[in-house]
């Protein structure tokens, strides 16, 4: 429903009804619109497509998205060419395993010398997840298929974009990211002029890995590269090459780590986005960017998110303590209580979990700004609360266009 100046029914919180332990009991009552703040049309509110309103999402308290992967082992007919079974388990497991601890210790850029970047939470991770009828597989899928288990990343039969495995052997690609696994030609490795190295590639919802089961390394050798390519699927691009669109991830020479000569000595990067040995940091730019995709509903982003806004588990309740403002979208997993003394000022679209609420507590003001509150699963959220304690109440300020909806209120 779109908010207007007739008649709003805010109904005030049931005497006894404690979201946050050790909270004093409030009254409910029955507010009417003279109770509002009501303030006319905004002349602009361009925020919510600002990637900088998204940085906060790594820092904030809100639980992390969770990227949905699932891997496939493309294998010749012998067997003889990738992991099998057991060992592609192990194997997918332990990248997993080392790809979110890189994504859970960000470090600092090296570039430019002598920078001042902050060193922000990242805000994802990732869990391997199997799709209805291939639950018996846990999301890990070994193929052998003589025509198309291979990479090959240069040359005339260059394959690297080629979609035909991911059409013949993806699974769940509306909603998983499908990670392949494959290893380089023999024709290609019998060359001596073949250069025999990791690579990667995305593709959509899908990402191809070669050049892993060769080598002989550990999983976590190559979690930089895993990182990188869901980098490109996130909506990063390469830093080294041109503008990025980011001004935190400066131009450089793309040395692969730093040596003793220049200009590999100083300007050596670290980043994720580029060709390196570190690929182990994160600017407030690019977590900024990777959450504005998956906060935007029609990405290719969010699709690969676990929906974890959709039903309140338990009784979690974020709690605003502190004057804050919402530039950017949210979809919380939890219930929203504005304490006493509080501001909370919601500028874009925030989803509320099915079962949970908002609750302004006495004195605390939550304030409107063309906001859309829902939930983005299309079920039914309990509203908007204002606590009455004395003569102290909760405020409620709504200004310009505000739509609310899956709630029954």
């Amino acid at each position: 429903m779109w908010w207007n100046q007739h008649v709003i029914l805010i109904y005030f919180l049931l005497a006894g009804l404690q979201l946050v332990s050790c909270r004093p009991k409030f009254s409910r009552m029955l507010a009417t619109s003279s109770e509002i703040v009501q303030v006319g049309q905004l002349t602009s509110n361009s925020s919510c497509g600002d990637f900088q309103s998204y940085i906060q999402h790594g820092e904030s308290d809100l639980a992390p998205r969770v990227i949905r992967l699932n891997f496939h082992f493309m294998n010749s007919q012998s067997g003889a060419m990738n992991y099998t079974s057991e060992k592609a388990t192990v194997f997918a497991h332990e990248l997993l395993k080392a790809a979110n601890a890189a994504i859970e210790s960000n470090q600092k850029m090296w570039l430019p010398p002598g920078n001042d970047t902050p060193v922000l939470p990242i805000g994802y991770r990732y869990v391997i997840t199997s799709s209805a009828g291939y639950e018996s597989e846990r999301g890990i899928y070994c193929h052998h298929d003589d025509e198309r288990y291979f990479f090959v990343s240069r040359g005339r039969n260059k394959n690297n974009y080629d979609r035909s495995v991911i059409r013949k052997y993806g699974i769940g690609l509306d909603s998983i990211l499908n990670v392949f696994v494959m290893p380089h030609h023999p024709d290609s490795i019998a060359s001596p002029s073949y250069d025999l190295t990791s690579a990667g590639i995305a593709l959509g919802s899908a990402i191809k890995l070669s050049g892993v089961y060769e080598s002989g390394k550990k999983p976590s050798e190559f979690r930089g590269l895993l990182n990188h390519e869901i980098g490109h699927v996130l909506g990063l691009r390469h830093t080294w090459s041109g503008n990025d669109g980011c001004d935190d991830t400066p131009t450089h020479p793309n040395c692969w780590n730093r040596t003793s000569d220049p200009p590999c000595d100083s300007m050596a990067s670290n980043n994720l986005m580029d060709y390196n040995a570190n690929q182990h940091a994160w600017t407030p730019c690019q977590i900024g960017r990777i959450h504005q995709n998956m906060s935007n509903e029609n990405s290719l982003a969010r699709r690969l998110l676990v929906p974890t806004w959709c039903k309140l588990e338990g009784e979690k309740t974020l709690e605003i303590r502190d004057s804050t403002v919402w530039n950017g979208s949210f979809d919380l997993n939890s219930s929203l209580v504005v304490s006493s003394g509080a501001t909370l000022r919601i500028r874009c679209r925030v989803s509320m979990p099915a079962g949970s609420s908002i609750v302004v507590e006495p004195d605390g003001h939550l304030i409107l700004e063309e906001a859309t509150l829902h939930n983005a699963c299309g079920l039914q959220w309990d509203g908007i609360y204002l606590s009455s304690r004395g003569k102290s109440k909760g405020r409620l300020t709504l200004i310009g266009n505000n739509l609310i909806s899956e709630t029954e209120w």
